[in-house]
């Protein structure tokens, strides 16, 4: 070989090079596990949670599902809110999927029967949307983050609109209603409020005759102090219409609905000016990504985005966050990127506490509308309650 051609296989090895070094760079693909009970009872929070998850992705790559030059890659599953199942399919995600992080999922009963599994497999979990507050309290460990609120944040909320008065609650009996009853009740002492926690009722998930439950719970207010209030805390098929047509007022017993989904709240219509919190509506926040969402979602689906839509998002802003902060999908740099970490979500900016990693969060005091303009039109705002008038404990023993 001459020099000229010595000179040109020299030149095109260079350039060849060149053109597969950011292939090199960018390394494998980074894989995610969304799981979520898509069958089941909570069919219908797991489908926002998948949509929101997705379109969060969508929104914070730009449409290229990328990460630093990384393709991101989503595996669903579905455990149909079974506590077995999610443990399985996390068990499975992490050894034989080989994912970077889990997100999931749906059932709080679930959602703690996974966290051993991420222990186990020293992974990443972020709990979206289970809300229980063992999951950052005495069932969590060092690898379970959470971008949904907690029991005790819904608790706090409530809390901040009560000062006086009698309460009782009715509550489904598993992990998520017998938490948020706790939550409820620590939640007034922990805001000073001087209101009676009277009456715990619990019911079956499923139960959809409320008659006995309703009596018992009226016969413990209805000589109380007023107000006398009966909060509802329920995933799924709300029972506030089956409770009101047993006409509480006649015990002078005002109905205090925690938030729920669209297609839930839109038939509280005969509940004008009935006050309760709530974690999103979609109304609610003022910025760029909440804006982006609603319109959409709305160009999409011809309605707006729901509650669980917003946590999905807000799992996937964390999601993306961390995993282009940390420039790896190893958890120990995950962890060390998540913890006090700041994020963008459609309600304003969260933050991973250090101590139970903890999404610190606004939530949202809402009236329901007496002129509402369509389907959706069902809130407005009563005050944005900020996530610094929300004491939540560090309930973990870390």
């Amino acid at each position: 070989m001459n020099n000229m051609n010595r000179l040109a296989a020299a030149v095109l090895a260079a350039f060849a090079g060149t053109l597969c070094a950011p292939v090199l760079a960018a390394g494998p693909d980074l894989k995610v596990a969304l799981i979520a009970g898509k069958t089941g009872i909570l069919e219908a929070y797991a489908k926002e949670t998948e949509t929101g998850f997705m379109m969060g992705l969508e929104y914070l790559t730009g449409g290229k599902m990328e990460i630093n030059g990384r393709k991101l890659k989503v595996i669903v599953k579905d455990d149909q809110s079974k506590p077995d199942l999610g443990r399985t399919l996390l068990a499975e995600a992490y050894g034989d999927d080989k994912v970077d992080l889990a997100v999931g999922t749906t059932s709080s009963g679930s959602a703690i029967a996974m966290l051993p599994v991420a222990a186990e497999y020293k992974k990443v979990l972020i709990v979206e949307p289970a809300v229980a507050d063992a999951i950052t309290g005495d069932k969590w460990n060092r690898y379970v983050f959470r971008t949904a609120r907690n029991s005790m944040q819904d608790g706090l909320a409530a809390a901040s609109t009560l000062k006086s008065g009698s309460v009782a609650f009715l509550a489904q009996d598993y992990a998520f209603g017998r938490d948020a009853v706790k939550a409820g009740k620590d939640a007034l002492a922990a805001t000073g409020s001087k209101a009676s926690v009277v009456h715990e009722e619990y019911a079956p998930q499923g139960a959809s005759d409320f008659t006995a439950s309703a009596q018992r719970i009226f016969d413990a207010l209805k000589n109380k102090p007023q107000p006398r209030v009966l909060g509802i805390i329920w995933a799924g098929a709300n029972p506030m219409n089956k409770i009101a047509d047993m006409k509480p007022e006649r015990y002078g017993i005002a109905l205090a609905p925690g938030g729920n989904i669209l297609p839930v709240m839109k038939t509280w219509k005969n509940f004008v000016g009935t006050e309760g919190t709530i974690y999103y509506y979609y109304a609610f926040p003022k910025n760029k990504m909440n804006d982006w969402l609603v319109a959409e979602h709305t160009k999409r689906f011809k309605a707006p985005p729901d509650m669980f839509t917003a946590g999905g998002f807000a799992a996937a802003s964390a999601v993306v966050s961390a995993l282009a902060k940390a420039n790896s999908g190893d958890s120990e740099k995950l962890i060390a990127a998540m913890e006090g970490m700041e994020f963008e979500t459609p309600k304003g900016k969260m933050n991973f506490r250090k101590q139970d990693h903890q999404a610190m969060q606004s939530m949202y005091h809402f009236r329901i509308k007496k002129d509402q303009k369509n389907e959706w039109d069902l809130l407005e705002l009563v005050r944005e309650i900020p996530a610094s008038e929300l004491p939540v404990p560090v309930m973990n023993k870390r």
